[in-house]
């Protein structure tokens, strides 16, 4: 197994080239933004709109009918579905001793997450929040 590097020093003098280095970086990042933007989440549905006892589909579809709301949701599922790929990457590089193995593995992931993010995009963006009545 692969060490990792836990400070931005050692990861400037372990990575293989610059892409390597912001990944690092962007794990960093993105872990942070993720538990800051799930909290948020959580905050708005449990608290706000107290989750409970107001949770109905008008509600909901009155939420995502907001250019704000879809941003922050899709904004949490692609951080969400990008941070797991790239640590998955590191999995399938630490774990996989065939380097054609992990290509056609890295292919297979990289196609589902490409499909998971379009089809999770246009399910957020395309859909018609309308309140039912």
């Amino acid at each position: 197994m692969a060490f990792r590097a836990r400070r931005l020093e050692e990861a400037k003098r372990l990575s293989t080239s610059n892409l390597e280095l912001a990944w690092w970086v962007f794990m960093r990042v993105s872990g942070v933004m993720l538990v800051f933007l799930v909290l948020g989440h959580l905050y708005t549905r449990a608290v706000l709109f107290n989750f409970h006892h107001d949770l109905t589909y008008d509600v909901v579809a009155r939420n995502m009918s907001t250019v704000t709301w879809k941003f922050y949701n899709w904004l949490l599922l692609f951080l969400s579905i990008l941070h797991g790929t790239n640590g998955l990457r590191y999995i399938i590089d630490d774990y996989l001793p065939s380097p054609r193995a992990r290509v056609w593995v890295k292919v297979i992931v990289y196609t589902l997450v490409f499909l998971v993010v379009v089809f999770g995009t246009i399910s957020l963006w395309a859909w018609n929040y309308t309140p039912v009545r």
